[in-house]
Parts: structure tokens; sequence; C-alpha cells
């Protein structure tokens, strides 16, 4: 993986502080395993910037608790309410998620490798 290419698909993750190299490297690494580049074809680096993104997000969710205080790696999905005082808020996460996409659901990033999976894994499909 060139990590300047993802840096620059995914301008979010441009901080090599933020998101070092050998994060990048290492999710790379086993995305390279898990991706079946004939699968996808012309899509296998999309594939593959997907699936990091996912990963490196929650690296760095777990980065953050370690930062802060709290248990790094502590497994939870999206919260569904939160009150701060007299204000609350409450979302519902189910109409943003992917059917059977299980722990894909916790990034945006997942959501979308996800689905392209499921079209990319499906093969050629006869009407």
């Amino acid at each position: 993986m060139v990590n300047a290419d993802f840096r620059a698909a995914f301008p979010e993750f441009a901080s090599t502080v933020t998101y070092p190299d050998a994060m990048l490297n290492f999710w790379a690494s086993v995305a390279e395993k898990m991706v079946v580049e004939d699968i996808w074809q012309d899509m296998y680096t999309n594939a593959i910037y997907l699936y990091v993104a996912h990963e490196i997000t929650l690296a760095r969710q777990n980065v953050k608790a370690s930062t802060t205080g709290g248990t790094p790696g502590q497994s939870g999905g999206p919260a569904q309410s939160k009150a701060v005082g007299a204000v609350s808020v409450s979302y519902d996460s189910q109409v943003t998620s992917e059917k059977d996409a299980g722990w894909w659901n916790l990034t945006t990033y997942g959501k979308q490798f996800f689905r392209l999976q499921q079209m990319f894994g499906a093969g050629c499909i006869q009407l």
C-alpha cells in the first residue's frame, strides 16, 4: 500500500502523528490477505483502502481511550441515546446499519466496504 495515495483518497487520515504509517501498513497487510484481488479486480485498491480506513478508525478509538484513562479494546456499538444535564439526544442506528454486517457497522468505512463486498461477492447474476 502506498500511504501517500491512501492519504490523498482519504484526507481525513492525513496526520502521520494521529495515523502513523506503521498503523496503515499493519492494517494494509491484513487487508491484502483478506481481500481477494481476483474478485475485486480493478476495485481491489478501493477495497483495501476501505478496509484500512475501517480498522484505523477503530484503532484510533483504542488510542484515544488509552490516553484518556480508559481501557483500549473495549467493545461497544453506536450510542442509542446520550444525556448531558437536561439535554438528551437519541439516534436510530438501525436505519444506517447494513443488515448482517456485524462489526463492519461500527464505522461508515466498514459499511461501505460491506456493501461493496456484498455486490462483488455475489458474482454474475442472470435475470
